[in-house]
C-alpha cells in the first residue's frame, strides 16, 4: 500500500471544510462502534448499513463522501476484529477492547479505477 503525506497550503475556508470532514468521519466511526456495542451479533455489513441510516438521520453527515463513510465503518470493524483476534490468541493482559476516538486526524477516501 502506498501512503502519501504532504503539508497543505490552503485558505482558512478550506481548512474549515477539512476539519468538518474529519469530525464527520470520527462521528460515523464512533456511532458504528456504539451500534456494535448495543447490538448483539452485529456484523461488518451491519455497520456499513448504519452509515446510510446516519445520513438520513443527520443531514450534515451526508456531506462526507459515501466511500469515506464506509471507510469509517470499516475502521470501527477492524478495531472489533482485532479485539476478537487478540482474545482467540489468548494474549496475556489487556486485549485492546475497541475505544471511541477522541482526536481523529485523518479521513480515508478510497477510490478505484
Amino acid at each position: 500500500m502506498l501512503v502519501l503525506e504532504s503539508k497543505l497550503v490552503a485558505a482558512p475556508k478550506q481548512f474549515a471544510l477539512i476539519d468538518e470532514a474529519i469530525r464527520s468521519f470520527q462521528f460515523i466511526r464512533n456511532k458504528a462502534l456504539h451500534y456494535w456495542i448495543d447490538t448483539k451479533g452485529a456484523t461488518k455489513y451491519d455497520l456499513n448499513k448504519q452509515c446510510a441510516i446516519l445520513v438520513k438521520e443527520f443531514a450534515w453527515a451526508g456531506k462526507l463522501n459515501s466511500m469515506a463513510r464506509q471507510s469509517a465503518a470499516e475502521r470501527a470493524w477492524s478495531a472489533v476484529s482485532k479485539f476478537f483476534d487478540n482474545c482467540k490468541k489468548n494474549i496475556v493482559g489487556k486485549k485492546g477492547y475497541p475505544k471511541f476516538q477522541k482526536d481523529n486526524r485523518s479521513v480515508e477516501y478510497k477510490t478505484t479505477g
